[in-house]
């Protein structure tokens, strides 16, 4: 595996020239270009807020209490961006290698850049929609400390990007192999986003007493759950997660990727014949 980290990272002007092609073409076309990254949450936001924030008072779940600077609406916004990114890596993921047959047939390079790209296209992605998640903090008054800058926003990202790495190395495998794994990822997608605090409070499933036990089990066991509450927890200390919900973020991100890169490897040769 170091030998092959190795060539990727040998490789990583390619990868580099790959990311920006996949930007390019995305744009090319567009009136708006580059603002969609930062309309689309925003509309997004605008929704949930309407339905959970107004609705469904879901304020008074926020950690630190429904007067914490920011509110709902920067808990809100600091929890959907990074899901953007997570889900657009998902929904890309079961494609990294088929929408790549041609380059990676014809051309000697190691085949991992190609997941890899994928991941780093939407990473830079998600660097895009800051600009929006600094004016919720200016316009609402938010505010952060040295642990949540230097500890949870820096941990957030490395734990999310090596689970994205994992899950698209695994997807990608399969899906060339098993073209059914695009639409069970479209469901995951769904799922996953409900069920891991992204715009709710996690107190609100955590202490829930209407929840049975097995549901409040398998909540704290998504590894999701601890990467969300980092990236909140950069503006609310107050949802930093405890050692089980890291540990399991941690472990479970680790494990996705060493299953992801073992499925990659074993299924290399069958994956090439198909392609």
């Amino acid at each position: 595996m170091a030998s092959r980290a190795l060539a990727v990272w040998r490789n990583r002007r390619v990868v580099g020239l790959l990311v920006r092609r996949d930007l390019k073409v995305r744009y090319q076309n567009s009136v708006l270009g580059y603002a969609w990254s930062m309309l689309e949450p925003l509309a997004m936001a605008g929704v949930y807020f309407f339905v959970f924030g107004l609705v469904f008072d879901t304020d008074r779940g926020v950690p630190g209490g429904g007067d914490a600077p920011g509110g709902y609406p920067l808990f809100l916004i600091s929890g959907l961006l990074p899901w953007l990114w997570f889900a657009q890596s998902l929904s890309q993921a079961p494609t990294a290698l088929i929408s790549h047959s041609r380059l990676i047939t014809t051309m000697r390079m190691p085949r991992e850049i190609f997941p890899v790209q994928a991941v780093a296209a939407k990473f830079v992605d998600y660097l895009f929609t800051w600009p929006v998640l600094l004016v919720f903090v200016f316009a609402l008054g938010g505010r952060t400390s040295a642990e949540g800058l230097l500890v949870w926003l820096p941990l957030a990202i490395a734990v999310q990007l090596v689970l994205s790495l994992g899950m698209t190395l695994l997807l990608a495998t399969l899906n060339v192999l098993v073209r059914d794994v695009e639409r069970v990822v479209r469901i995951l997608n769904r799922v996953l986003f409900y069920g891991s605090a992204i715009i709710i409070p996690s107190s609100l499933v955590l202490e829930s007493d209407r929840l049975p036990a097995w549901f409040v089990t398998l909540f704290q066991f998504n590894p999701l759950l601890g990467i969300f509450k980092m990236h909140h927890a950069v503006w609310y200390p107050a949802d930093a997660p405890g050692a089980l919900v890291l540990s399991t973020s941690i472990g479970g991100a680790v494990l996705v990727l060493a299953v992801g890169y073992a499925t990659f490897r074993r299924l290399e040769t069958s994956v090439l014949k198909e392609l």
